[in-house]
């Protein structure tokens, strides 16, 4: 969202009227890509397909998670990137990354109906027959927090603004934020890695 707590500016049906759009996703570590999906075209904003007949029909385990892309980071843990933008994927099967490495960028692609990212860690490199890892981010700024309810009560588009903002960061190190944290990254730090949990 942007400082005022508003996800989109301008005219909600527009990929492009969402502030997170476009953005940037970054290797979380050094690895290797070992799966990309880059072929699924963005969906109209407002709209889940889960929910939505024709389109629901459409869905499949291979494409229901978007455009993808899974890295190898070593020791049985697996990086998944979600719902990216289709023809912004600067990797492909095989390829090496390292920490903070541009990889691709955020989009809405799949079973999704606003822009965003899904991120987890998983011990094997099926998004759908691994089991999910806890991790934690190293270091964050938490910012503010949106309330559970507020997102309930939100339409498709997540018209309006959200959150309530701190008088100051608060800031966080290992750590993984709640749902509905809003956080910020140092903007002068490196992009802040991950560290898996027992």
């Amino acid at each position: 969202m942007n400082d005022k707590g508003a996800f989109y500016v301008g005219d909600r049906t527009r990929n492009e009227s969402y502030v997170d759009y476009g953005a940037d996703v970054l290797a979380v570590a050094d690895g290797t890509v070992v799966e990309t999906l880059d072929t699924l075209e963005p969906n109209t904003p407002g709209i889940l397909p889960s929910n939505d007949p024709v389109l629901a029909a459409q869905l499949t385990v291979l494409n229901v998670e978007g455009n993808h892309i899974v890295l190898d980071l070593h020791n049985g843990i697996f990086g998944f990137y979600a719902h990216l933008q289709k023809g912004t994927l600067r990797v492909k099967k095989g390829d090496r990354v390292k920490k903070g490495d541009k990889i691709a960028q955020v989009g809405n692609t799949g079973n999704s109906n606003t822009s965003h990212l899904h991120f987890h860690l998983m011990d094997g490199p099926s998004p759908v027959g691994s089991n999910g890892l806890p991790y934690v981010i190293n270091n964050f700024d938490y910012v503010g927090q949106v309330s559970p309810r507020e997102i309930q009560h939100a339409d498709d588009y997540l018209t309006g603004t959200f959150g309530e903002r701190f008088p100051s960061p608060q800031p966080r190190t290992n750590q993984l934020p709640f749902a509905w944290a809003i956080v910020d990254f140092p903007a002068n730090s490196r992009p802040n890695p991950l560290t898996p949990t027992e």
